[in-house]
């Protein structure tokens, strides 16, 4: 790659063979430089948001294209840090411990943010998980849709069933599943702020979006659907997961997942991510 890095004094040093787009990292303070030389992946991005660093070339993708063509090939990445990281990952089954009452103070200080700041950047329909893009050229909007209608092909719906909705966020899925399928959703979320803006938008259909934790409901429903929720599960409570939504389920019903995985081996969060995200 092709990166140079101003320090707080002035100094400036140049990393890499030259190859590729060029990047400029402007290193403002002794404490951010202090803290990227012991946690680079944490102190980087930080030390950007809190002004204690600029990017004067490449910008953050340019940043971030660099970070990963680098990662593992020695140096400090593959020191000290890889040794924080490993200590991340040991510790990370304890992190991931989700009772009921952690489980909602983790969604609220998440989730419970204004709806305006995330209709800045969602779709109209407000979908918090990844769209399917059918087309390359489709818009946010367009993936979004072909993602309801894909998850809903899945379900092989026939009206008048009973659809469990976990981790129903703002309720755009089960709205739209009601209303194209003419099913019967419960919807199901930790999110008090998430809540009140489905349940204002469910008035019109009639559908029920519940202020509760999946783990207390004991109905059952011909289909279950949990989009983008399994992710805050944790490793030590997927048993109670799939037991919990086998007993919500009827014998001959269907359950369709949507969670982020990985193909390679198990590893930690990155620590921004689990920080800020």
């Amino acid at each position: 790659g092709n990166l140079k890095v101003t320090g707080p004094k002035g100094s400036t040093v140049v990393f890499g063979d030259g190859s590729g787009e060029p990047v400029h990292m402007h290193i403002k303070t002794k404490h951010a430089e202090r803290a990227i030389s012991f946690d680079p992946m944490l102190a980087v991005p930080e030390a950007y948001m809190d002004g204690e660093l600029d990017i004067l070339e490449g910008g953050v993708l340019g940043v971030m294209r660099i970070a990963f063509q680098n990662m593992g090939s020695g140096g400090i990445d593959a020191t000290w840090s890889k040794a924080i990281e490993g200590l991340r990952h040991a510790f990370r089954r304890l992190q991931q411990i989700n009772t009921a009452s952690r489980s909602r103070r983790n969604v609220q200080r998440h989730y419970d943010l204004s709806g305006d700041l995330y209709r800045l950047f969602l779709d109209d329909d407000m979908q918090y998980s990844c769209a399917y893009f059918e087309q390359p050229d489709m818009t946010l909007d367009e993936a979004q849709a072909a993602k309801k209608r894909h998850i809903a092909a899945k379900l092989r719906l026939k009206a008048g069933q009973t659809v469990l909705d976990i981790g129903s966020g703002w309720g755009g899925l089960g709205l739209y599943l009601a209303k194209a399928f003419d099913v019967d959703v419960q919807g199901v979320t930790l999110s008090t702020e998430q809540h009140g803006v489905a349940t204002d938008r469910a008035h019109v259909q009639g559908l029920q979006f519940d202020l509760k934790d999946y783990r207390s409901l004991n109905e059952r429903f011909d289909r279950i659907v949990s989009v983008g929720m399994f992710e805050h599960v944790g490793v030590n409570h997927y048993r109670t997961f799939f037991d919990k939504s086998a007993t919500l389920l009827k014998p001959d019903g269907v359950m369709l997942l949507h969670t982020i995985g990985r193909s390679g081996v198990p590893w930690a969060t990155s620590a921004f991510v689990r920080k800020y995200i």
